[in-house]
């Protein structure tokens, strides 16, 4: 049997799929690639990696500490164009704005997304830890699910499934059987199938991933992300990572979900809430 190499960071799948062309100052270019999309649209992470990866080329430090998204349109696989704006910078911080760009069919330029960020570096911060948060309790991997163990939760593509390496924890899989639990939580390790270790613009992604929390209240489809803000609070550790999201309050057809994602040495190392809206498929 042919050994399968484990891809490292800035040689993987991921890494080539956010890869951005610097063409001028503060523009990028980047063709979205078709094998993150779920249902018919780009996956949200997957995009916000991609802005998170041109701003840490436009500013002078290279990590993300807080990036808010708010999703105009839905992006499509193909062609896009990320403009960047520096609108502060520092010792310790710097801060940017980016926005994403794709073409309609009468080639009018249409802005699918827009970002506002503070960059640092993650390696200069204090280790000191004060908090009451725990890692949230999931099952050994070999005891979770992954997408082949279940059906489809949505028509449409689920080409992010094939590059993600997600085991659900089945206290959270009741949808895919008929039987939602109706808490509004959603668990998994997560990694890349690819085997790369995650990074900072990994953790963007991994707040993004999972099966929507509406799944176990009972709604399944399309759940669109509105907006979406990322606090990254330190580099991880090599190994899988777990992400827990829960969601408390579904009213006027929207919802949050806040997230947690910790590493292989229990460390919180991302926090992110979305406002996302339902009822749409």
């Amino acid at each position: 049997m042919a050994q399968v190499l484990q891809a490292t960071i800035g040689d993987s799948e991921f890494d080539r799929d956010t890869a951005v062309t610097r063409r001028g100052e503060g523009v990028y270019d980047i063709d979205l690639s078709a094998g993150w999309t779920i249902i018919n649209a780009v996956n949200g992470g997957y995009l916000l990696a991609v802005l998170g990866r041109a701003l840490a080329d436009a500013l002078p430090h290279s990590d993300p500490f807080t990036i808010s998204a708010h999703y105009l349109t839905a992006s499509e696989p193909g062609p896009a164009v990320i403009r960047t704006d520096v609108v502060r910078t520092g010792r310790t911080l710097s801060t940017g704005q980016a926005s994403l760009f794709q073409y309609d069919e009468d080639g009018r330029e249409v802005e699918r997304m827009r970002v506002l960020a503070s960059y640092g570096d993650l390696d200069s911060l204090p280790d000191e830890i004060r908090t009451t948060a725990k890692p949230p309790a999931i099952p050994p991997i070999a005891q979770c699910l992954g997408p082949q163990d279940g059906p489809a939760p949505v028509s449409g593509s689920s080409a992010i499934i094939d590059r993600l390496m997600l085991r659900l924890d089945p206290a959270t899989v009741g949808w895919a059987v008929g039987a939602p639990s109706g808490k509004g939580e959603m668990r998994a390790w997560f990694g890349l199938a690819d085997g790369r270790d995650a990074d900072p613009l990994a953790l963007l992604l991994a707040v993004d991933a999972l099966p929507p929390t509406a799944f176990e209240l009972g709604i399944i489809g399309w759940v669109p992300t509105v907006e979406l803000t990322v606090h990254v609070r330190s580099r991880p550790v090599p190994g899988p990572l777990r992400v827990a999201i829960t969601t408390r309050n579904l009213a006027g057809g929207f919802l949050e979900e806040d997230a947690e994602v910790w590493d292989s040495a229990d460390r919180l190392v991302a926090q992110s809430r979305q406002l996302a809206r339902v009822g749409q498929g």
